[in-house]
């Protein structure tokens, strides 16, 4: 299988300043700004906002 570049992976970093991270794929035809979602931070033991890092 060949990667395609119309779903890359990223990495999605958290707000909290832990430094944890989830890694997912996102669809750059939907969604070509930078991708915000509230997940659960272990580091902090609550949810909180992840942001695409590049």
């Amino acid at each position: 299988m060949t990667r395609n570049e119309l779903r890359p992976i990223v990495r999605l970093r958290s707000t909290a300043g832990t430094g944890f991270t989830y890694v997912t794929r996102k669809n750059r035809r939907n969604n070509p700004d930078r991708m915000t979602l509230r997940k659960y931070d272990p580091v902090v033991r609550r949810h909180v906002e992840f942001r695409e890092e590049r």
